[in-house]
C-alpha cells in the first residue's frame, strides 16, 4: 500500500479515519527494560512515515494525541499512542515537519551521493543508516581517498545548484521496467505499487522513503569524511541541508568560545592548545614528583616520632594509587597496620591497607565493606576504590579496635 505520506511528502496536516484501535505495549529505547502501555492504531490513510527503507519513522500528532512510532505491519501504519481512539472517527493528523523535513533532506541526499560515487568511481552502496546528527553510507570498497572525497562532494553539490527535479513513479510489481533500476529487492511482505524515486538524468532507485522534489531542497551537502567499515568495506560520513546549517552554527560557538578563553585568533587555537597541554604535562610531572617527595617525608616524619602507635591513617585528596604505596614501602608492613585514602573526602576515591599479611587477610575485605567499595590483596597490602570515603572514621575505629584486643591478648 501507498500511503499519503509518500504521494505527498510535502503535507503537513491530513484528515482521514481510524480504522482500528486495539492495547498494545511498546519497547522502550535505549536498552531500558520498561515497556509503555498503550494502542495501535491503524488509519484508512496517514501523512506519518512507517520506518523503512533506512529511514526513521516519523512523529506527530493524531487529533492532540501524541504518535510515539509508526511501523508498517503488511499494507498497514501502524500508530503507538497512548489515549485510545475511537473506530470510525474522523480525525486531524498534524505532521512533527521538522523531523520530516531533515529526513527527506537526507535521504534524498543519501540517494545523490550513492548515485555519483557510482558513477565516478565505481563504489556501490551496501548499507546506509540515518542517525541523530550525521548520516553514514557504507561503500563496498576498502577506501576512498581524500581526493576522491573532495570530488564527490564538489559533484554533489554542483548537482544541487543545477535544480535537477526529483520524480516520483510508482509501477505494477511485474512492469519489466523495475528489473532495470537500482534496488536491493522487495520486502517479503510488500504489497502493492512499487514506487521508484527519480533523479533526472542520474539515478532511479526503488525506494518507500519521502524524498524532496528538487535537489535544491537539499540546500548543500557535506562530506564529513570516510571511516574505516567492516569486512574490508569504508563508511562515508555526510550532512545535509538544515543539519549543515545546524554543524556550522555549533562550530561557530564553540570557535566563540574558544576565542574568548585564549585570547586569540581562531587560526591560533591549535596552537595555543598544544602549548597548554603541554605546560599541564610539566605540571602534572612536577606535582608527581612533589607528592612522591611528599610521602617519603611523611613516613619518615612517622618513623621518627618515637611515640607513634600502632596504626596509621591518612588521608590526601590529590594523592594517588602511588603516594599510598610509597608511604607503605617507607613505613613498612611488619608492625605497623597502615589505612590510607585519597580522592573526595565525602564521595569516592581509593585506599589501601597494609601491615601484616594475616591482619591485612582478615580486615581488608571488611574495610572494602565499610567503605561500599570493592577491592583485592595480595599477601601484606589489600587495595581497592571506595564509594564512601565519609566511612573512613568507622574503618579507623575498626583498626584501633582491632589492635587493641591483640595488644590485651599479648
Amino acid at each position: 500500500m501507498v500511503f499519503q505520506c509518500q504521494r505527498d511528502s510535502w503535507a503537513r496536516q491530513f484528515t482521514t479515519r481510524v480504522a482500528s484501535c486495539r492495547p498494545a505495549e511498546l519497547p522502550a529505547e535505549g536498552g531500558a527494560r520498561e515497556t509503555l502501555r498503550g494502542f495501535q492504531v491503524v488509519l484508512e490513510d496517514t501523512i506519518l512515515f512507517p520506518e523503512g527503507g533506512g529511514q526513521p519513522d516519523d512523529r506527530g500528532l493524531i487529533a492532540d494525541v501524541p504518535v510515539l512510532r509508526v511501523t508498517r505491519q503488511g499494507p498497514a501504519a501502524v500508530h503507538f499512542v497512548q489515549t485510545p481512539l475511537e473506530p470510525g472517527r474522523e480525525v486531524l493528523l498534524t505532521l512533527d515537519w521538522d523531523r520530516r523535513f531533515d529526513h527527506m533532506q537526507q535521504h534524498s541526499g543519501q540517494h545523490l551521493i550513492t548515485a555519483l560515487a557510482d558513477l565516478m568511481f565505481g563504489f556501490k552502496t551496501t548499507s546506509w543508516e540515518l542517525g541523530h546528527q550525521r548520516t553514514v553510507i557504507e561503500l563496498d570498497t576498502p577506501s576512498v581517498t581524500a581526493e576522491q572525497v573532495e570530488a564527490l562532494e564538489k559533484k554533489v553539490n554542483e548537482k544541487i545548484r543545477a535544480r535537477i527535479p526529483v520524480v516520483v513513479r510508482e509501477h505494477s510489481e511485474n512492469d519489466p521496467e523495475i528489473e532495470t533500476v537500482r534496488s536491493r529487492g522487495l520486502p517479503d511482505n510488500h504489497t502493492g505499487p512499487v514506487r521508484i524515486i527519480s533523479i533526472e538524468d542520474i539515478d532511479d532507485n526503488m525506494c518507500c522513503g519521502t524524498h524532496v522534489s528538487n535537489l535544491s531542497d537539499l540546500q548543500v551537502i557535506k562530506l564529513l569524511g570516510t571511516e574505516k567499515g567492516k569486512k574490508n568495506k569504508t563508511n562515508l560520513v555526510f550532512l545535509a541541508g538544515n543539519r549543515v546549517l545546524k554543524s556550522v552554527e555549533r562550530s561557530h560557538s564553540i570557535e566563540k568560545a574558544l576565542t574568548s578563553l585564549l585570547k586569540n585568533g581562531a587560526e591560533e587555537h591549535v596552537e595555543a592548545v598544544k602549548r597548554l597541554q603541554n605546560s599541564v604535562k610539566l605540571l602534572q610531572k612536577n606535582n608527581l614528583n612533589l607528592l612522591r617527595d611528599l610521602a617519603v617525608l611523611t613516613a619518615q616524619n612517622f618513623r621518627s616520632n618515637p611515640g607513634r602507635g600502632r596504626v596509621f591513617v591518612l588521608h590526601r585528596k590529590d594523592g594517588d594509587s602511588e603516594f599510598m604505596n610509597i608511604i607503605a614501602n617507607e613505613i613498612g608492613t611488619e608492625d605497623t597496620l597502615l589505612f590510607l585514602t585519597v580522592g573526595d573526602e565525602k564521595a569516592a576515591g581509593l585506599f589501601l591497607l597494609a601491615g601484616p599479611s594475616e591482619v591485612v587477610e582478615k580486615l581488608g575485605p571488611r574495610v572494602a565493606e565499610l567503605l561500599e567499595g570493592k577491592g583485592a590483596g595480595k599477601r601484606d597490602r589489600f587495595q581497592g576504590k571506595a564509594t564512601r570515603m565519609s566511612r573512613r572514621a568507622e574503618v579507623q575505629a575498626l583498626l584501633q579496635d582491632f589492635i587493641g584486643h591483640q595488644s590485651l591478648e599479648e
